[in-house]
């Protein structure tokens, strides 16, 4: 069941916590110390949980999750508070919370309501249109076709579900280790070039210039970043 969790708390030390224990379980995760470097973040990237403090510097935890249903985030939303009035946990919900946990609180019960989520709100990871469209491509997920400008482009079952990887995890950078695991189903091995020359016969399937791709962009030194 892990995911990817979005923490958005300024306190070094519970950062700390929750980042260990969350990854010592699985989840990918990430941080953000303050309301809007965590809205940015929660936008631009695609998570499964985000975990979103209420007491927080630049802007609080209520106007991020306000601005992040505004936004059409759909991701899972547990939000953190010192505070135990209920009031403050009807505003959160009624902003679009999915559920709420006050400080101080056991780690035990933190996972089991991420947990909980997840099995009640499909993960965001793979939430894609279908089809999906960028450019004049258009993906069928459910039924594996794509086309570009109405004709059918024939892709290899390894680069359709490298595609597919992509467009479920668009705007995020994907180091050739992290493709390699979850399309090929093993870890990198040195100096293999395998998802490199994937990655160029896509661009030469859907790019409209293979050689300065706009859609596939490489990130030098970390990866691949889908900008579709």
């Amino acid at each position: 069941m892990p995911g990817r969790v979005l923490v958005i708390e300024d306190e070094p030390g519970l950062v700390l916590a929750l980042t260990d224990r969350l990854g010592s379980v699985g989840y990918d995760v990430d941080c953000a110390t303050d309301g809007e470097a965590g809205l940015e973040r929660a936008t631009k990237n695609t998570y499964d949980v985000v975990i979103l403090d209420v007491m927080l510097p630049k802007k609080d935890g209520f106007e991020v999750c306000r601005d992040l249903r505004k936004n059409g985030v759909k991701s899972a939303i547990l939000m953190l508070t010192a505070r135990g009035r209920t009031a403050d946990k009807v505003v959160g919900l009624k902003l679009g919370a999915d559920d709420y946990l006050t400080k101080p609180f056991e780690s035990a019960e933190l996972l089991a309501r991420i947990e909980a989520l997840l099995r009640r709100v499909p993960p965001t990871s793979s939430q894609a249109p279908d089809p999906y469209r960028f450019g004049d491509v258009q993906v069928k997920i459910r039924s594996a076709e794509v086309t570009r400008a109405g004709e059918r482009v024939k892709l290899s079952a390894r680069e359709f579900k490298l595609l597919q990887h992509f467009i479920e995890h668009r705007g995020d950078v994907l180091s050739r280790n992290e493709l390699l695991d979850a399309v090929w189903g093993y870890n990198f091995i040195p100096n293999t070039r395998t998802v490199d020359v994937h990655v160029a016969w896509l661009r030469q399937k859907l790019e409209p210039d293979s050689h300065q791709p706009r859609f596939i962009v490489t990130v030098h030194g970390l990866g691949y970043r889908f900008e579709g």
